[in-house]
């Protein structure tokens, strides 16, 4: 069995590792970094609670110990960039935490904050950046930041991103990185983009994938309950008495039903909080911290708010609202079973999101379990449905509001979205063409 001390790591960087109490190294870090320490640009497939972040952090790290120079103002050597500001936050800790027996900054860069600190921050250089992509280039085109120095980038969730619709942002980035560096991908699902993307981006890369591509992870239990959406907010209530739960993230598709799915479970006697991107970064680390621990059993997330979040004690996931990308469906289980602990992953299925559900059932490869349902919630469970009919692709209409293939629009509903059409598109760069995370 392969150990830390024979991946050839400095002395400093085995330090922290074994200082926080780990011998042996994950799959994903037993195949990158002996790569990544010989200079290598690598694609790696990983989903999270896999160790990826010290994947790519370790080698970084002891790039800077084998390689050292001296800071220079608004520069940086390792430049990491992430999805989400709470990605980025914990992408920093790592960071940090591997450092700590090395002369090594960290800085973090994210928006939903005031920018002016951030530069403040920068004017002495830093030897690790991790920052969201919108907030960097903003950095960048104020002069704030140079990328001019930068041995190694680091492209992590890099599905997320492109999903996010960051890759223009990506683009412009990069082009302001220097032509030789070592460039590392990270991925959970490798969609077609994300093979367009290493092959522009990486240079003859060695590819590493701890599990088959969009499998989920090996440690969740996963279970389906079909349920009307009327009786989605009893079923939830019901299921979240479980005494086994010891911290349960409960996903939705947005920010307010996010807030709606707490006002109802709070006024049912379950305590609840939510994290999404209407709440400020004040709020959503006091959440985060609250979770984290245990103060806070029940935590409602979107999608997006829900990456980086790093606890090993989420106990069950529960889907609220089905994703509509089926590769949502892997980031979200896997925010259970952490840290070799298994998980249970439930899903609140409806009539209209039968076809969220065959995806999701297509992409993994899995038929998931009926479950049965949940105390006092028998009479409200939908029949099972059959498999062999492919359900109807909903139809999103009228700002987003989906309903079937087969049902017509009024002629108020078509004037509204002709209205829509006809509307001047703001100039890019506006107040009102701002991107708002969830």
């Amino acid at each position: 069995m392969t150990k830390f001390i024979d991946l050839d790591l400095h002395n400093q960087v085995l330090k922290a590792v074994t200082s926080e109490g780990y011998e042996t190294p994950t799959p994903i870090q037993v195949q990158a970094i002996p790569h990544l320490l010989k200079g290598r640009d690598l694609l790696g497939i990983a989903q999270t609670g896999t160790g990826k972040t010290a994947a790519f952090a370790l080698p970084s790290l002891n790039h800077l110990l084998e390689n050292p120079a001296p800071r220079k103002p608004k520069q940086s050597r390792v430049l990491v960039l992430a999805p989400t500001r709470e990605l980025a936050l914990q992408i920093a800790d790592s960071f940090r935490i591997y450092a700590r027996f090395m002369d090594c900054t960290v800085e973090t860069v994210f928006g939903g904050v005031k920018i002016n600190g951030q530069i403040r921050a920068l004017q002495k250089g830093t030897h690790v950046l991790v920052a969201t992509p919108g907030r960097l280039l903003d950095l960048i085109q104020q002069k704030a930041v140079h990328l001019d120095t930068v041995d190694i980038l680091i492209l992590d969730e890099a599905d997320q991103m492109l999903d996010l619709g960051f890759i223009n942002d990506l683009r412009k980035i990069i082009a302001t990185l220097p032509a030789k560096r070592q460039t590392l991908l990270f991925s959970a699902t490798m969609p077609k983009q994300i093979v367009d993307l290493s092959a522009r981006f990486l240079n003859d890369p060695v590819k590493v994938s701890v599990t088959p591509q969009s499998t989920t992870a090996e440690r969740v239990n996963q279970g389906v309950l079909h349920v009307p959406n009327g009786e989605k907010m009893r079923v939830l209530a019901a299921l979240l008495k479980d005494d086994s739960i010891d911290r349960a993230l409960v996903f939705t598709r947005t920010k307010h039903n996010a807030d709606k799915v707490v006002r109802k479970l709070l006024a049912s006697g379950v305590d609840a909080q939510a994290i999404h991107g209407n709440k400020s970064q004040s709020q959503r680390v006091r959440t985060l911290d609250a979770f984290r621990q245990g103060q806070c059993k029940v935590l409602i997330a979107t999608d997006i708010a829900a990456r980086g979040i790093d606890v090993d004690g989420v106990s069950h996931v529960i889907n609220f609202e089905m994703p509509n990308v089926a590769e949502q469906y892997v980031h979200r289980i896997g925010r259970t079973a952490r840290a070799g602990n298994s998980g249970l992953a439930v899903s609140l299925v409806a009539e209209d999101e039968l076809y969220y559900l065959r995806d999701i059932e297509k992409l993994t490869q899995i038929d998931i379990e009926i479950l049965d349902a949940p105390e006092g919630c028998e009479s409200v469970i939908l029949p099972t449905p059959d498999r062999s009919i492919r359900p109807r692709k909903p139809v999103k209409q009228n700002g987003g509001r989906q309903r079937s293939a087969s049902s017509s629009s009024s002629a108020s509903d078509r004037k509204s979205s002709a209205q829509k059409r006809n509307r001047p598109r703001h100039r890019k760069g506006s107040p009102h063409g701002a991107r708002t995370p969830a």
